[in-house]
């Protein structure tokens, strides 16, 4: 048969009487074929503006974000899944910003791995109608870009020099955990010990590469409460949820999961209630004892308070939110009854009651036979470290609180 076959008139039958040459042959041009298709596909091209033809303004974004799956707040080098590559990349598709750089932004908090924010603030220099009345709808604009996990919740005009960061008046951090067998009424006498200007030297995670060599810091109001009675387990108060509130201006690189760590370890009667006294008396205890962090799955900035804010409230946007969370909360609660109702059920076949619904908290390893904080190994002391890094050439002074 002749190698001149027509590749667009062929069936089944036909095929099965053509050689390897001429299949080869069809091949080929049906190969060429596509190619000058997609050769003539007309490809929209980048929507590009002219910043300078654009009125623009300074404002704030409130955000609220679940971190669980994210790499943390703050755009790294090693990775892109972070909660600032997301806004970045739709702030500059939506053409709100032409380049960080130019943007003179601030945020307020820097969340780490797997930590939430139901109201982190970002100020930043965006594109503006110039017209209150008729403003750009940034919440709108934005969301329809961002992943669901990550919702501008509001927005608000500031003066020029406005930061984020310099220009918060306090912080709220909230942390959520289940009772099980901890004793809430002694974590709550021991967190009061936390309340006040101290140095938080063995309550935080010293990052003095950086330039952090001051770690005081004041805590304004610090508190525990039952936050949520679990009536599926209605005989059994070892599955209510607690909440612990901490308010101050500005904290410390794992200030909170290190505070919650010695906490907990009140909380199970391995530690005296005044451990923290203890920690914060710098004299007496000048080193960091070793002890692991706390989770950061439960660990949420829960508010950042600034004043003369005048915040805007998109309604169609909030109602996006609303239900977007809604739904969240519906998949999550239906998985917790299912596996409250496997609970019920397993406990019954156990001879001795278990309560380890809080176990899980403290990370890392844990030891047969607990050794008290005060009697561990201890990390290096501040004053080593800066001869450490001065030496090395690698300290950096400056304020980075965080």
């Amino acid at each position: 048969m002749s190698l001149d076959v027509d590749s667009d008139n062929y069936n089944l039958e036909n095929l099965n009487h053509l050689t390897k040459e001429e299949l080869i042959s069809i091949i080929l041009d049906l190969r060429e074929k596509n190619r000058k298709k997609l050769g003539r596909k007309i490809t929209k091209p980048k929507r590009t503006i002219d910043f300078t033809k654009y009125h623009k303004r300074h404002v704030v974004f409130k955000l609220l974000y679940l971190g669980w799956d994210y790499h943390g707040f703050a755009t790294q080098d090693v990775s892109e899944k972070t909660i600032e590559y997301e806004l970045f990349r739709a702030l500059t598709i939506c053409c709100l910003i032409e380049s960080r750089q130019t943007s003179n932004y601030h945020r307020c908090g820097r969340t780490d791995k797997g930590v939430s924010s139901f109201s982190q603030v970002i100020s930043l220099t965006v594109r503006s109608n110039g017209d209150d009345s008729e403003e750009l709808p940034y919440c709108k604009m934005l969301n329809r870009l961002l992943p669901k996990d990550i919702r501008v919740v509001a927005w608000g005009p500031v003066k020029d020099d406005f930061s984020a960061r310099f220009d918060c008046g306090s912080r709220t951090y909230k942390y959520w955990f289940p009772r099980g067998d901890l004793d809430v009424d002694l974590m709550n006498q021991a967190i009061q010990q936390v309340v006040g200007t101290h140095d938080f030297r063995n309550l935080c995670k010293m990052d003095v590469a950086n330039g952090v060599v001051q770690f005081y810091r004041r805590i304004t109001s610090a508190d525990i409460k039952i936050c949520s009675e679990n009536n599926q387990f209605s005989t059994n108060r070892n599955y209510d949820m607690c909440e612990l509130t901490i308010v101050g201006k500005a904290f410390l690189w794992h200030q909170i999961r290190c505070i919650v760590s010695v906490l907990i370890l009140v909380g199970c009667r391995k530690e005296n209630p005044n451990i923290f006294k203890d920690l914060l008396n710098i004299e007496n205890c000048p080193r960091k004892p070793q002890y692991c962090l706390a989770s950061d799955l439960p660990l949420n900035l829960f508010d950042c308070q600034f004043e003369n804010v005048n915040w805007v409230i998109e309604d169609e946007s909030i109602s996006e939110i609303i239900t977007s969370l809604q739904c969240s909360w519906a998949t999550h609660m239906i998985k917790a009854t299912m596996l409250g109702e496997m609970l019920k059920n397993t406990e019954t076949l156990a001879e001795n009651k278990v309560n380890n619904q809080s176990i899980w908290l403290i990370q890392g390893v844990k030891s047969k036979i607990y050794q008290p904080l005060l009697k561990r190994p201890a990390s290096a002391s501040l004053e080593n470290r800066i001869q450490y890094y001065t030496k090395k050439g690698k300290l950096k002074l400056e304020c980075n609180e965080k």
